[in-house]
């Protein structure tokens, strides 16, 4: 039986009371709730204070560039379809540096999880705005405050038409590991956006802001609706969503690739003869 202690307990850097705490212990509840063993998972991640995340988990893990989780996750969900793939790092991360990738892996509905810890700032670098930093919260690098509309990621990622797509706090843990549990059994492209709280660097949108403002999804809203879904993401302010806002069946990238037929890229051993034939044409 797999536990959430196989997936270790580790020192971490980051502060006390940061949320990243509690969103590295609703991944393990995840992980060990589905039954999944540490070698049974890959986690993939960028540069960031959520990008040590794998730093403290007992499982397979590639550290990538800035911005570049999702290149790498796509390359090995494509090679071994049998492991759990994870993408994970912040919101600067993920919807900045790696925007594009971000988009493109929407696009193409690639079979895994990218879990984005969100705490609207970057806190690495010590504290300037990031993608989904409020328009007007001053922070050290914009002290007249930042001058752009924040970005959105779950209503971009319902607009273009996401397999899944959930919004998470790190003050409801319980949720929050169910939510990651739904997006691992989702077949194509999952997005959990988590409200990660930066205790050190974001004084705005804190625990408390969070935990007054947070309501959890009912039975009323259809996950299947676009329209409804798009309508849930939009919502900001004064009361925000958490919980499955949209999901569907698109077909996974790579089902109609014809050399995946084959059977796993990491389970086949190369034709060098083939190889060497390609080599001679060149001559």
């Amino acid at each position: 039986m797999v536990t959430a202690e196989d997936y270790g307990t580790f020192d971490t850097a980051w502060c006390p009371g940061c949320g990243n705490h509690s969103l590295l212990a609703a991944m393990k509840q995840a992980l060990s709730g589905l039954g999944l063993a540490p070698h049974q998972v890959l986690m993939v991640t960028g540069i960031g204070q959520a990008a040590k995340a794998p730093l403290y988990m007992n499982c397979n893990m590639l550290t990538g560039l800035h911005g570049r989780s999702l290149p790498a996750a796509t390359g090995a969900r494509l090679a071994n379809p049998e492991l759990t793939i994870i993408a994970e790092s912040g919101d600067g991360c993920n919807y900045g540096e790696g925007g594009n990738h971000f988009l493109a892996a929407i696009r193409r509905n690639v079979d895994l999880t990218l879990v984005a810890h969100d705490n609207g700032i970057y806190g690495l670098t010590k504290g300037q705005a990031s993608p989904t930093t409020g328009k007007g919260q001053v922070t050290k690098a914009q002290p007249f405050g930042q001058p752009s509309e924040p970005f959105n990621p779950v209503a971009v990622a319902v607009a273009m038409g996401a397999g899944f797509v959930a919004r998470g706090f790190t003050g409801e843990p319980e949720h929050l590991a169910g939510l990651i549990q739904q997006a691992f059994r989702h077949k194509g492209f999952s997005l959990v956006d988590v409200f990660q709280p930066c205790v050190t660097f974001n004084h705005v949108n804190t625990f408390a802001w969070y935990k007054q403002r947070c309501y959890k999804l009912g039975p009323e809203h259809d996950p299947r609706s676009r329209d409804q879904a798009l309508a849930k993401a939009l919502e900001f302010g004064e009361r925000i969503p958490i919980g499955v806002l949209y999901a569907n069946d698109r077909p996974a990238f790579g089902a109609d690739l014809p050399t995946l037929k084959l059977g796993p890229l990491a389970l086949r051993q190369p034709d060098f003869e083939a190889l060497r034939g390609v080599m001679r044409s060149y001559l």
